[in-house]
């Protein structure tokens, strides 16, 4: 689900963000509450107390958290804040996918997307305010890279929607979470391993393992301490069988081929029983999608416990690629799943307003001067 361009609605004027020097705990984990409280002489049970009121039941305002002595909640109030996020609009797709821009900063904003199904309701969220990858097919990487997302604007995605779904009186709660927004998560793994253990605490958002997935276009050394650290599922964003190609279409193959990727994935999922690679592959339009480049993929996943999901291209300005046509994406996953291999074609959900799959965009102050750099003719620094 990465990141092409959205039609923003009208919104309001920037508003500067007010400068707070009061720590925020919205974004700490357990072990990070602990911390916190061990640092003012309290006891570590109260990072369980935190979890519960500000992620399990909303609340925002140290006052009403009544099994905290009044003391404590002065000392809190002195010194520490739960700063939460605030929309800018709210979209709603015909098929129910739904899309806010969240706010930052004064020349910053964000896209989280929520997809409801049957059975389950997944929030794509952003991990960082634009993209320095620069993959040629992923608008995200056009329109540059101004900084990475605190833990609390990581986690505050989730959440600013589990309120909206409680204020509206929904009978459903997010499911699944899936880090396939603006940015290369691994690229911000301090700030979103801790939102990741959050979204799994039973006192906070009680997410299994395998309902919260972590999207990568495989920065290796980040991948491999993801492996010591974490359990979350993982999708990889591969898009081409060979290096040659990857490297136009992903440019930090360069950095990291193909058969480096591959090991840290092994790697990966090595200690985890009946655990899989969920490989992500836009079907480009006679660059990636011929019969030739199913077979050998096919040839390149052998050995791996692995799920293909096609990703049909969606297209945006400046797009240099075209769509893969149904019969030519359907033809290549059938030559994968001839091979063994599990393969599903992922459905084109809210591009009515542009929250489908590669078309979140946000709002990016590009400290990259990508877009500028481009509009001169001129090629953008790869990362």
């Amino acid at each position: 689900m990465k990141s092409f361009p959205a039609k923003v609605v009208a919104e309001p004027a920037p508003v500067p963000a007010q400068v707070s020097e009061k720590l925020n705990l919205l974004g700490l984990d357990r072990k990070g509450l602990e911390g916190f409280f061990a640092g003012v002489g309290e006891k570590p049970f109260r990072a369980s107390q935190i979890l519960k009121w500000v992620h399990a039941r909303g609340v925002t305002d140290f006052g009403e958290m009544t099994d905290l002595s009044k003391a404590l909640r002065g000392k809190l109030a002195d010194m520490a804040e739960v700063r939460v996020p605030e929309a800018v609009t709210d979209q709603t797709s015909g098929d129910g996918t739904r899309k806010w821009l969240l706010r930052l900063d004064g020349s910053n904003a964000i896209e989280t997307v929520l997809i409801p199904e049957k059975n389950r309701d997944t929030l794509c969220i952003s991990s960082q305010v634009g993209c320095a990858l620069a993959c040629t097919f992923c608008s995200t990487g056009y329109q540059g890279f101004n900084r990475n997302l605190s833990a609390a604007e990581i986690i505050g995605q989730l959440w600013y929607v589990s309120r909206i779904l409680d204020r509206e009186g929904a009978r459903r709660n997010v499911t699944n979470v899936v880090f396939m927004g603006m940015g290369e998560p691994l690229l911000n793994f301090k700030n979103v391993l801790p939102a990741s253990e959050l979204m799994k605490d039973d006192h906070a958002y009680g997410l299994s393992k395998r309902r919260v997935t972590l999207s990568t276009s495989g920065v290796i050394p980040y991948l491999d301490r993801l492996t010591e650290v974490s359990d979350i599922s993982l999708a990889v964003s591969l898009h081409a069988p060979n290096d040659a190609l990857r490297d136009e279409l992903v440019p930090i193959n360069r950095k990291y081929p193909i058969a480096e990727l591959l090991a840290a994935c092994r790697r990966y999922i090595a200690d985890k029983p009946h655990r899989s690679i969920t490989w992500e592959y836009v079907m480009l339009d006679g660059v990636n999608d011929t019969d030739a480049h199913a077979r050998q993929l096919a040839r390149l996943l052998k050995g791996i416990p692995s799920k293909v999901n096609l990703i049909p291209f969606n297209a945006f300005p400046e797009a240099p690629y075209a769509r893969s046509s149904d019969a030519r994406i359907r033809a290549f996953s059938h030559i994968l799943s001839n091979a063994g291999l599990v393969a599903t074609t992922r459905k084109t959900r809210g591009d009515d307003i542009d929250g489908a799959c590669g078309q979140l965009v946000g709002r990016v102050a590009d400290r990259t001067r990508r877009r500028q750099k481009r509009s001169e003719g001129t090629q953008a620094p790869q990362a």
